[in-house]
């Protein structure tokens, strides 16, 4: 999608707070037209645009209920197979910047489609190939350059959630994220088994042997020449591309849904993408750990003592517990790079969705003097970029839940505080300010409202690109 200013085009987006004057052209709207919130209308004026499009804001507006209308905005032009929109600048109490962004990136979100797999000759909705500016100050273009950029990278992890498990091994995951670096000028770098086993990462290897396809892990870098940064950020990604539970299988039910449990490494693949393309300082490397976990004949057994990559050993409980499994070596692994900060997003528990649904993720953090401002961080970047978190707590006493009678801990600590016990058990495998984001509620859609389109979200994408803006901000 190109960004420009200029004259409205055929299909012209008018964005209103309630109570605001109706533009001309639109005063026969006035009896069913208020702007309040989520409320759109099509006109066909006399004279002017050939469509007029009044999307209500509601009393309050905010960014993200710009970005949500934007979203509505793209589909209603998908469905009048517009290819260009021009969008009348908003008079609101908002930055100029925060304005453009919003909207580009909801108008990409809500124009996504995934169409791999469909056959069928029916002539798809069009796509929003050009967004004119109408109006709009200076600096316009850029900023919502920026949010085009931001929506593309998280469709891109929308794709990877979304593919078929048939076509998305470890291996496939692993290219895909290698095509993203070879196209926006970031390094990648894929371990096969053979390495991984060099490396002694006993929890990956574990949850792989049930697999007939071998496991990979990943490191993805963006260094570059004027970082603010001499220590990394580091991101891991939960990759299990399929998840049966193992041999402690789950229900049917839903089941279908698992192909999503990679849904943290589409994170911070679409992530650092998004880093690279907008070309932000900051030195940032992306960890993904990646297999399915099926039952195979070989498959990790209840009861079974598994020794880590950092030499823990950990008692299995519940084969179905194999994110944290992944996950604790990338954190081990991760500490040679002595990071600045370590953040992994993870598809972990079910507890999070009965926690939180499916409107924020859970966040976890290690208890030391930096961990209320740290939090406060990631909150207010969920806040600012759609990707909303909230903190639970992880006082020590959760630690006893994840007690082993013969390993140093166990992979589960019972139904209570699931989420958090697993917070606690990613935290031992951790020396350095960490930050855990449990996904599992808001990385899936399952329907499509405002931008969010049903099937992958993309979540996690914008929230790691508002916290590396904002360090790269800090000198």
């Amino acid at each position: 999608m190109t960004t420009s200013t200029g004259l409205p085009a055929s299909f012209h987006l008018v964005f209103l707070s309630e109570g605001a004057d109706l533009p001309v052209g639109a005063e026969v709207a006035a009896d069913d037209f208020t702007g309040k919130a989520e409320s759109s209308l099509v006109l066909y004026p006399a004279d002017g645009p050939k469509r007029l499009v009044l999307l209500g804001l509601g009393a309050s507006p905010d960014v993200e209920t710009l970005r949500k209308q934007a979203g509505v905005a793209a589909r209603l032009a998908a469905g009048k197979k517009a290819t260009t929109v021009s969008v009348q600048w908003p008079d609101l109490d908002l930055a100029d910047a925060e304005v453009a962004e919003a909207i580009a990136e909801g108008l990409v979100l809500g124009g996504y489609r995934f169409d791999r797999y469909r056959t069928t000759q029916e002539e798809p909705p069009a796509i929003i190939e050009a967004l004119v500016w109408v109006g709009a100050p200076d600096g316009t273009v850029e900023a919502s350059e920026q949010g085009r950029i931001l929506g593309e990278a998280t469709s891109f992890a929308r794709d990877l959630v979304n593919t078929s498990p048939g076509d998305q091994s470890a291996t496939d995951l692993a290219m895909a994220a290698k095509r993203s670096a070879d196209a926006h000028g970031y390094e990648a770098q894929v371990w096969s088994m053979g390495e991984i086993i060099q490396e002694g990462m006993g929890g990956l290897l574990a949850v792989n042997r049930g697999s007939e396809e071998p496991p990979t892990f990943t490191r993805l870098e963006w260094k570059p020449a004027d970082a603010v940064n001499e220590q990394p950020i580091v991101l891991v990604g939960k990759g299990i591309v399929f998840d049966t539970g193992g041999l402690s299988l789950k229900p049917s039910s839903g089941m279908e849904k698992m192909k999503g449990d990679m849904g943290g490494a589409a994170a911070v693949i679409g992530g650092i993408e998004a880093v690279a393309r907008l070309k932000l300082p900051v030195w940032v490397i992306a960890l993904v750990p990646s297999t399915d976990n099926r039952p195979g004949k070989n498959a990790y057994v209840p009861g079974e003592v598994i020794t880590m990559h950092s030499g823990a050993t950990v008692e299995v409980l519940n084969t179905d517990a194999e994110g944290r499994m992944i996950l604790a070596d990338a954190l081990s692994f991760a500490k040679r790079f002595e990071p600045e900060l370590v953040i992994d997003f993870a598809t972990l528990t079910g507890a999070q969705v009965i926690a939180l649904g499916p409107l924020a993720a859970a966040i976890m953090t290690n208890e030391d003097d930096g961990a209320e401002a740290r939090t406060q961080r990631v909150v207010d970047a969920g806040q600012r970029s759609g990707d909303r978190v909230w903190p639970l707590p992880m006082f020590a006493g959760y630690k006893k839940l994840l007690e082993s009678d013969v390993a140093d801990l166990k992979n589960v600590g019972g139904r209570a505080a699931g989420t958090i016990t697993a917070g606690k058990f990613l935290e031992h495998f951790t020396d350095y300010p960490w930050v855990h984001v449990d996904i599992a509620g808001p990385s899936f859609a399952n329907a499509t409202e405002g931008y969010a389109t049903k099937g992958g979200t993309g979540f996690g994408v914008r929230l790691i690109a508002r916290m590396i803006q904002d360090r790269a901000l800090k000198k």
